[in-house]
């Protein structure tokens, strides 16, 4: 298949690719051209503004795709600027758990309806990031409800190339002894590999599912069991405090993906506890070689 992924240079869109042209697809890169890719002359690339109209008219009027990948699409005005143009058989969207307005501890497709919510044409910056991805997530299902679209909500995304370094941060604060504030200690949550998340998107290229889905492993970790397991692992202890800096987890409350859906459609995700651990001794070594 002919397929165009927008955000494919870093993170889990970099996996993506690698799978879809293992599967013997044909891929085009979408890219602003400020990141560097290592994938040669196995992939096109096109040079757009995703933010632009003008530019993704430019870039997109005269091509088809099967299918499009989308990792940036942040608002109402994103989904809009690009379908208006875009001309595929089938549009992914990388989307988030943010979108479940309420907090509950096991989060359910369900709980969040974007065709019934309401519909507010925005950019990025109009409201916090969890609204205006649920306005992505409306003029998908609302407007341009005439395209095969998919929605997929992962949760945090780590994995060794995560350029936020969010749970590199309690390593690299517990080994140089580094005060941290943490107000959600015990509280559970979960998480998705880069690398499974590039993987079940590539998975979705060849499955007949359209709405929206869950994407996360299976089982959760509250901060005091990372930060116990690093202590341990170290041989330091975790220096917390009111004033110290502020955890990147910070305010996320109790909460798991309920993964039905994803498992009935014939895709089963790891056990949390099988990688993590692993990723952590990759970042603790890391840490530890820094200071």
């Amino acid at each position: 298949m002919n397929i165009l992924v927008i955000g494919g240079t870093r993170y889990m869109g970099v996996h993506l690719v690698k799978h879809l042209l293992s599967d013997g697809h044909k891929v085009t890169i979408a890219t602003r051209g400020q990141a560097i890719d290592n994938f040669g002359i196995n992939v096109s690339r096109i040079f757009l503004d995703r933010t632009n109209p003008e530019s993704l008219y430019n870039a997109l009027n005269d091509k088809n795709f099967d299918i499009a990948y989308d990792s940036l699409a942040y608002s109402s005005n994103d989904i809009k600027y690009l379908l208006e143009v875009l001309k595929c058989n089938k549009y992914i969207e990388v989307s988030t758990m943010s979108v479940y307005p309420k907090p509950k501890k096991q989060l359910v497709e369900g709980d969040f309806k974007p065709e019934s919510y309401e519909l507010k044409w925005c950019s990025r910056n109009d409201y916090p990031y969890d609204e205006t991805k649920r306005q992505a997530e409306c003029a998908l299902f609302q407007v341009y409800n005439d395209i095969s679209a998919v929605a997929i909500r992962f949760p945090f995304v780590i994995g060794e190339d995560d350029y936020t370094k969010r749970l590199y941060f309690y390593v690299e604060h517990i080994v140089n002894s580094i005060p941290m504030y943490i107000d959600n200690l015990k509280e559970k949550m979960t998480f998705i590999q880069s690398k499974e998340a590039g993987k079940f998107l590539a998975w979705m290229a060849n499955n007949d599912f359209f709405g929206y889905i869950n994407a996360a492993s299976n089982g959760s970790v509250s901060l005091y069991d990372i930060i116990s397991y690093i202590e341990n692992k170290t041989n330091m202890k975790a220096v917390l405090s009111d004033t110290g800096d502020k955890a990147p987890y910070n305010e996320t409350l109790e909460f798991s993906m309920d993964l039905s859906k994803s498992e009935e459609i014939g895709f089963r995700f790891s056990k949390l506890d099988t990688w993590l651990y692993n990723l952590l001794d990759l970042y603790i070594n890391n840490a530890i070689e820094c200071t």
